[in-house]
């Protein structure tokens, strides 16, 4: 079983930049386009105990604390579940 050598980060540059102008080593360009924000309603008792939350958080806005909030777990559930496929693919290996 052989390994890759993994590349540093200097070397990516390089590698990159001797591409940048080669026409054939680039695929056909992506298209992305932006998804429409989505609004959620929550429980008029959840709304309270946030804006209490929030106010306790010296913020003055309680949509600003919420979204750090959602912000920070969605961080933490991701790294979670990468920590996971990792074990997952180590095991495997």
């Amino acid at each position: 079983m052989t390994r890759k050598r993994i590349l540093t980060e200097t070397e990516i540059d390089e590698f990159v930049e001797k591409q940048a102008n080669d026409e054939a080593a680039w695929g056909k360009p992506v298209r992305v386009r932006k998804t429409k924000g989505a609004s959620i309603s929550i429980p008029p008792e959840l709304a309270t105990r946030a804006a209490f939350l929030a106010k306790l958080h010296r913020r003055s806005n309680v949509e600003e604390w919420l979204m750090r909030v959602i912000q920070e777990r969605i961080e933490l559930e991701e790294a979670a579940f990468a920590g996971a496929k990792q074990e997952l693919t180590s095991r495997a290996g």
